[in-house]
């Protein structure tokens, strides 16, 4: 016990003692519990470390939602970003076709016209430029459809060897001007695709090798591998080295000094078509010894494919058969009504050219057309599609038509498949619109006959 009277020193060492005391008692405490005691303390201590790991864990679950949040916002806005790039590209392209189809359509007129060497060659280097801007405007609008996951496939049974065919007549002619032997080896084998965008790819690929390579021959053929069918497209251009692979599937990426013309979008519009029909892409390069690109084409056994035609008929002058003949143009761009006009009536046809339906059944009701030339698109909202139905509800007949569209929708392609008519991409080709125009013609006949013979 400590006194008052007690010095310092004998205080310390009396606490000293104390403590001591204490710490036996505890200890002999603590032993007397046993391990129970221990067990149980233990499990205090684990229960409290427990809460304190569940309250970080909260904390990292309730961070990791706000990270989700923010990641599922700007994926939402990367979507609405990517669809509005492709509506506008959408957009852009119809409004930019409207004038390069006139300008295209009046070139056409005057090349008919000019007599003067040095006029017929600026008129043809005015009509390579605007193909040119032809060909960029149909690219950037084909990227907008990829992207905007708006593509609706057709996967029908295709003929390889038909393909070739098809493929042929296209691209001979840039191949004969490049100085460049194109081949296609024959194939006997039935796949699985998509009709539109098979042949875009193929024939991008083939351009593709046609314009840049150094070569003289371009071979393009097919490789087996059990269920699957590699289309092979060869060149022996200067190849392409391993950095360089990834980098032109990218837009505008030309590789090389090339003077070909070129959008630098093919080999990024191959990649995305392929995506999305889900066919394997591949390319192997040796620099210095040329490219070869790979499609992986599901094959399709048992199946009979559409024969290839012997021969390709020589084309004739279409313009004489139309020559007299009345058409009846529907178009609400001044601009373009003039180019039609001045086209048409230069082929020996007569013209009326109206801008709305109301128009065209008043013009209808005055003087039966022999064909109707309508663009899609029309002011007030009205379409090509609304005015062919209209005028053959009028004129009680199928009454041939052709439309013009810069649009690529689904549903007016769809329209236009029900009502049997051609639809024409803008800017207008003066060979096609002549062939789609006597092609009206002809079904419009052998349909007449047809119903005569069933009413016999």
């Amino acid at each position: 016990m400590l006194r008052d009277a007690d010095s310092p020193d004998r205080q310390i060492a009396k606490l000293e003692r104390i403590v001591e005391s204490l710490v036996e008692r505890l200890e002999r405490a603590e032993e007397a519990r046993g391990p129970s005691y221990a067990l149980t303390r233990a499990a205090a201590l684990l229960e409290r470390e427990i809460i304190a790991r569940n309250d970080d864990l909260e904390r990292a679950l309730t961070d990791l939602e706000a990270i989700n949040a923010e990641l599922a916002q700007a994926h939402a806005a990367a979507d609405e970003a990517n669809r509005a790039k492709s509506r506008f590209l959408r957009a852009a392209s119809h409004d930019l076709l409207q004038p390069l189809s006139a300008a295209k359509m009046f070139l056409s007129h005057l090349a008919n016209l000019s007599t003067d060497p040095r006029q017929v060659d600026i008129v043809s280097h005015l009509t390579g430029t605007i193909e040119s801007a032809e060909e960029l405007i149909g690219a950037l609008s084909q990227i907008a459809r990829l992207d905007g996951r708006s593509v609706r496939l057709d996967l029908t049974p295709l003929s390889l060897d038909r393909l070739f065919w098809r493929l042929g007549l296209d691209l001979q002619p840039l191949a004969v001007q490049r100085g460049v032997d194109l081949r296609f080896v024959k194939s006997s084998l039935t796949v699985e695709s998509d009709p539109v965008y098979l042949r875009q790819i193929a024939q991008n690929l083939i351009a593709n090798a046609l314009k840049y390579t150094d070569g003289r021959k371009v071979l393009v053929g097919v490789r087996r591998h059990g269920d699957t069918a590699w289309l092979d497209v060869c060149d022996q251009g200067p190849g392409i080295v391993e950095g360089d692979r990834q980098r032109i599937f990218q837009e505008f990426e030309r590789l090389g000094n090339s003077d070909q013309p070129g959008t630098g979008l093919g080999l990024s519009i191959v990649q995305r078509a392929t995506h999305v029909l889900g066919h394997p892409l591949e390319l192997i390069s040796v620099p210095g010894q040329g490219s070869r690109f790979r499609v992986g084409l599901p094959v399709r056994s048992g199946l009979c494919a559409m024969p290839v035609p012997k021969h390709d008929r020589p084309r004739r002058n279409l313009a004489v058969r139309l020559k007299g003949l009345h058409v009846l143009v529907v178009e609400n761009d001044p601009s373009m009504r003039q180019a039609f006009d001045a086209l048409l009536t230069g082929w020996g046809m007569s013209v009326t050219t109206v801008d709305t339906i109301k128009a065209a059944r008043l013009a209808l009701s005055r003087r039966r057309p022999d064909l109707v030339l309508t663009d899609y698109r029309l002011d007030g909202g009205e379409t090509g599609i609304q005015t062919i139905r209209q005028l053959r509800a009028d004129s009680d007949d199928d009454l041939p038509a052709v439309l013009v569209s810069g649009d690529d929708t689904d549903a007016m392609a769809d329209d236009a498949g029900t009502l049997g008519i051609a639809v024409l991409a803008k800017p207008v080709d003066e060979a096609l619109l002549q062939r789609a125009m006597c092609a009206a013609l002809q079904d419009a006949a052998q349909r007449t006959v047809a119903g005569a013979t069933a009413n016999v």
